[in-house]
């Protein structure tokens, strides 16, 4: 299914593991904002400043033609606003003659062609080009399509410096194998002429003075090639172990970049979730439902449930919840600045316990509903207006809620309680409740 979001577009570009692939995701993307717009990577060389390699989606896969263009075509202001990268430069009136030159040869006539370069680690690496149709009224393709190609410009990013680590561990090991090669037919060389003089008969006739001297000459010559190749040998050796700890720190700084990726992608995900139950769900309990089962899934909570202000001053009332004892009844209410929920919702400040073992002293931790696990309960507010309290506890496979999980329900939270809000939900569901 072609990427509709920014969080599903996001998601096919953190798990695709080529540039085919990222190239085909940004494609789609397009194709769902404007099908009669085109794009195309062009790769460049910087050795010799040209652009050597143009790919374009088409499809399910990507159509790779050689160009062998040097850059100096480009007029100079473009080529200044693609070295410095940034958003996408408009090459105006000569948009059709360009638009040939970067293989846009079907594209429709009256279009204008906008430029990006994509920079790695300073340098420019590649030019992402997007022929678009002229409009009368709106907004431009460009424009629209600007987030999804910062996206995909992470994901070219990531995918280079990981394909320049592979690179430089070829070129090592291959150094390498050469130095310690020579070692071994210098030494192999070595032995063949020490067999060769301890062969020679004791009886042959001695050696003349000079030719002693030129033996000797040249076995140290030979002892020192040796040492050096050696010594050759053992300095690969010290760099391979050192770029080697080098890779493995960039690994590890990789993950963690990856990491952080996901767990943004995956925020942007649960955020369009929430959106789409609002635009598609008018009934009051289910709404309510699903967004707690949403924010519940996601941060793996066995129990959770929602708290609404209810219409007496001072008060919450449980609107929904799961996994919770059940004598505990939806409706029921509980006083603002009494127990976990009530104390969170009068301070309106989150409260986070890892263990409630380690931190039985807790003044908040006489609750009843929160007695084992780690938990997080969380105030909604809007605009300054409690909305209610979220709590989520007893997270699964005996996990830990930390941190960062409380920043990720933060942006949770004020997506809920703008929904909320925005459709009364406190009020409609309270009466729904009442009226069974």
């Amino acid at each position: 299914m072609p990427p509709r979001s920014l969080a599903s577009l996001a998601y096919a570009l953190a798990a695709t593991s080529d540039l085919d692939g990222a190239l085909i995701a940004l494609g789609e993307c397009l194709a769902e904002l404007d099908r009669g717009a085109a794009v195309a990577l062009l790769l460049y060389d910087a050795r010799r400043d040209m652009l050597r390699d143009r790919l374009a989606p088409g499809g399910a896969r990507v159509v790779r033609t050689a160009m062998e263009t040097t850059f100096d075509h480009l007029p100079d202001a473009v080529r200044a606003a693609i070295v410095t990268g940034g958003p996408f430069f408009d090459v105006n009136d000569r948009s059709a003659d360009y638009a040939r030159l970067c293989g846009f040869t079907s594209a429709l006539d009256g279009g204008m062609l906008a430029v990006r370069g994509i920079r790695v680690e300073g340098l420019l690496s590649a030019v992402l080009a997007l022929y678009e149709p002229r409009k009368i009224f709106g907004t431009r393709t460009t424009e629209r399509l600007a987030p999804a190609v910062a996206l995909f410009d992470l994901a070219y990013v990531r995918l280079a410096e990981r394909d320049a680590r592979e690179e430089a561990v070829r070129t090592l090991e291959d150094v390498t194998q050469r130095v310690h090669g020579e070692y071994v037919r210098k030494l192999t060389a070595l032995e063949a002429e020490l067999r060769e003089v301890r062969d020679t008969p004791r009886h042959s006739t001695a050696l003349q003075p000079a030719e002693a001297v030129a033996l000797q000459a040249e076995t140290a010559r030979a002892n020192e090639d040796a040492r050096r190749a050696l010594r050759q040998a053992e300095l690969a050796d010290q760099q391979l172990t050192a770029v080697t700890g080098q890779l493995e720190q960039a690994h590890v700084e990789l993950h963690r970049r990856g990491e952080a990726l996901r767990q943004r992608s995956r925020t942007l995900y649960l955020l369009d979730r929430a959106i789409s139950l609002d635009a598609e769900i008018t009934d009051a309990r289910t709404l309510v439902d699903g967004l707690l089962a949403l924010v519940g899934d996601d941060m793996k909570a066995q129990r959770c449930s929602l708290m609404l202000q209810a219409p007496e001053p001072d008060h919450l009332y449980l609107a929904s919840a799961r996994g919770i004892a059940p004598n505990i009844v939806e409706g029921m209410r509980i006083r603002i600045g009494e127990g976990v929920a009530g104390r969170v919702a009068a301070s309106r400040e989150p409260l986070l316990v890892q263990d409630v073992r380690e931190a039985s002293q807790h003044p908040l931790l006489r609750d009843q509903y929160f007695t084992t696990g780690s938990f997080i309960s969380f105030p909604l507010v809007y605009h300054g207006e409690l909305v209610g309290v979220l709590n989520l506890t007893n997270r699964a496979e005996r996990g830990v809620y930390t941190d960062e999980d409380v920043e990720r329900v933060r942006l949770l939270g004020l997506a809920m309680s703008l929904i909320m809000t925005r459709n009364g939900l406190a009020t409609r569901l309270l009466e729904a409740i009442n009226a069974r």
